[in-house]
């Protein structure tokens, strides 16, 4: 069943096409066969991988917490390793609903990979080049393709709405 358009500019939709409503993976929006541009699934890639590494941290941290080592204040590293499992859970929700292609997830990317810069630059400075490296390509990259004209065509569904552009 069609439903009449929201506005006179509103095209009228034709019978089963769903409404008018077209969804961001459509074919003509995307750059790759599936729907959704490859910068979309590197980007995503890139995030979840960060919020791995900060799971891990978290593991490490919390294993070394109960083996017993040396702290100032035994809550505040418990609040710590809160806080570390809760910017993890984050950054996995930005990755999958990015992926899905949802606009807020944007902002939460490149807010992340301001973070990771903000600790990678003196990571690299300060002695550890590989490690500095290893945040700081990954986050450049994912700023980079944040900006894309097709990633943010794709990225622009809001929650429980037609596309934006």
């Amino acid at each position: 069943m069609s439903r009449p358009p929201a506005s006179p500019s509103d095209p009228s939709p034709e019978p089963g096409d769903g409404g008018g409503f077209q969804h961001p993976s459509t074919p003509e929006t995307s750059s790759s066969p599936g729907g959704r541009p490859r910068a979309i699934a590197a980007i995503s890639a890139i995030v979840a991988a960060e919020a791995t590494a900060l799971l891990a941290a978290a593991g490490w941290y919390g294993l070394q917490l109960v083996t017993g080592a040396p702290v100032l204040s035994f809550w505040g590293a418990v609040f710590t390793l809160a806080l570390l499992l809760a910017f993890a859970s984050w950054l996995y929700a930005v990755a999958v609903f990015l992926f899905r292609g949802f606009r807020w997830p944007r902002a939460g990317a490149l807010v992340a990979q301001l973070f990771v810069l903000t600790i990678g630059f003196p990571t690299l400075t300060g002695g550890y080049p590989l490690a500095g490296l290893a945040m700081l390509l990954p986050a450049a990259v994912a700023i980079v393709l944040l900006f894309d004209k097709r990633v943010i065509r794709f990225a622009s569904r809001a929650a429980g709405s037609p596309p934006a552009l």
